[in-house]
């Protein structure tokens, strides 16, 4: 079968506005204005067959991507083929309905809703602030076992193709992105978004919608910082390495060793530190 076709959805990712910029000299009075562009940040609310589980602050774009990641890292959905309808609910008298993503299932899949029992509610910059325990997402997903190596210089030139492809953070500067690679360091799919947890489940849905799961000989590289719940994401889509631009938490380089993922931090055009599996880099 093919992977799921979705509907063209208008993107709304950048917004105008009018700003005074002050000039450089403390004495000069030479003010200018001009239009700026600024990231959007809008709430995205997502629900399944009609009752709520997660609202999360998104950049609009690429929604349905998004809440298929969301539900995949999850553990709620397996393969494309579970999901029934994905569609915005459609409202013309409620036009904020727009922000609100309706999923129902296929028939003959049943997931244990349970998981989500909990009010799930997840901001742009912590995803799983609200969840039960950590200790549920540990278990989700067996460590990796991938036994290939990647050559230095595929992670060297990985930034630089990461940034040529931020068209939108070039216009605001104000937005993350999370990159999927091959491991010859061609860049497969790349979503931006106000938060780093959500561009990457934005990535990884968007390869889960195609039916590109799973990611096992594949590298994810995020802006900013590696936190366990970029971790946990990677390794439920099956990546092996991540990489990211900051520094990583001391949970998410507790999870990686744990799983036998490898973890690349302060990632450069010529130097970066390595937290956890080392072995899949070639030296």
């Amino acid at each position: 079968m093919s992977p799921m076709t979705l509907p063209k959805v208008a993107k709304h990712e950048t917004r105008k506005i009018s700003i005074r910029r002050t000039p450089a000299q403390p004495h000069s009075h030479h003010h200018h204005s001009f239009e700026d562009h600024l990231a959007v940040e809008e709430p995205l609310e997502i629900r399944i067959h009609d009752e709520s589980v997660s609202i999360t602050m998104r950049t609009p774009g690429d929604d349905f991507a998004l809440a298929a990641g969301f539900l995949y890292s999850e553990g709620l959905l397996h393969n494309s083929k579970e999901i029934g309808t994905l569609r915005y609910c459609e409202n013309t008298q409620k036009p904020e309905l727009k922000n609100v993503v309706n999923i129902t299932f296929a028939a003959g899949h049943k997931p244990d809703l349970a998981r989500l029992k909990r009010n799930f509610y997840a901001t742009s910059s912590c995803g799983v602030c609200g969840k039960a325990a950590i200790e549920n997402i540990r278990t989700e997903a067996k460590p990796l076992n991938g036994k290939f190596r990647v050559k230095l210089d595929v992670f060297y030139r990985l930034g630089a193709a990461m940034r040529s492809a931020q068209t939108v953070f070039e216009k605001t500067g104000g937005l993350h992105a999370a990159g999927i690679f091959d491991l010859h360091g061609a860049l497969l799919e790349l979503r931006e978004d106000i938060g780093r947890h959500n561009a990457t489940d934005k990535a990884i849905g968007r390869m889960f919608l195609d039916r590109k799961l799973p990611l096992d000989r594949h590298l994810l590289m995020v802006s900013g910082r590696a936190s366990f719940e970029i971790m946990q994401k990677a390794l439920m889509a099956g990546v092996p390495i991540v990489c990211a631009v900051s520094a990583p938490s001391s949970l998410a380089v507790e999870f990686a060793r744990e799983s036998a993922m490898t973890l690349v931090g302060f990632l450069r055009a010529d130097q970066f530190n390595v937290y956890a599996g080392a072995e899949r880099i070639e030296v």
